[in-house]
């Protein structure tokens, strides 16, 4: 951990955060893509699974971080996206992320879930585990970096499907 590092606190969202997650995705991202993204997740309930939407809160009670675990298959069975992850710009690097990332990956295998799925930055997301994802025989459905499409299982005891992902409707895929 970096010495910028702080405490935060973690917990799912509730309604009265929707605004603050909204506004959280769209400052770390720079434009309403992700955001509108979460909006369209949270009204899907074939994808939305509560408890698995995290926010991070500084002991001030700032909402700075955020991460969506939402439900995605691989072979038509069940496993997990993450997708999105942000933090205010001016909490990155302060360890927001990663507290709700880890909750939500905790939370997850409290409810039993194993496969968890991330697209995303191949220098941050192995210090949660996550491996590239060809290695499980798990393949994006579309073109990207194999060392960027990550799996992580929960219960490495127990197995995991092999194949294609397959995106809720909201990611366009």
């Amino acid at each position: 951990m970096s010495h910028s590092a702080r405490t935060w606190s973690t917990r799912p969202e509730t309604s009265a955060d929707t605004a603050t997650v909204h506004a959280i995705n769209s400052a770390a991202f720079g434009t309403p893509a992700e955001a509108d993204l979460v909006d369209a997740l949270r009204a899907d309930a074939g994808a939305w699974i509560d408890g698995l939407s995290i926010v991070a809160e500084s002991g001030e009670g700032t909402l700075a971080g955020y991460a969506l675990f939402t439900r995605c298959h691989v072979d038509g069975r069940p496993a997990l996206a993450l997708a999105p992850c942000a933090v205010l710009p001016e909490f990155q690097r302060t360890g927001a992320g990663s507290a709700a990332i880890r909750t939500g990956l905790e939370s997850a295998r409290a409810m039993g879930e194993n496969l968890v799925l991330v697209l995303g930055h191949p220098g941050y997301y192995p210090r949660f585990g996550f491996t590239p994802a060809s290695g499980f025989g798990v393949y994006a459905p579309m073109e990207v970096p194999d060392e960027a499409m990550m799996a992580l299982a929960l219960d490495p005891s127990r197995p995991t499907p092999r194949g294609t992902i397959r995106y809720p409707a909201a990611f366009g895929i």
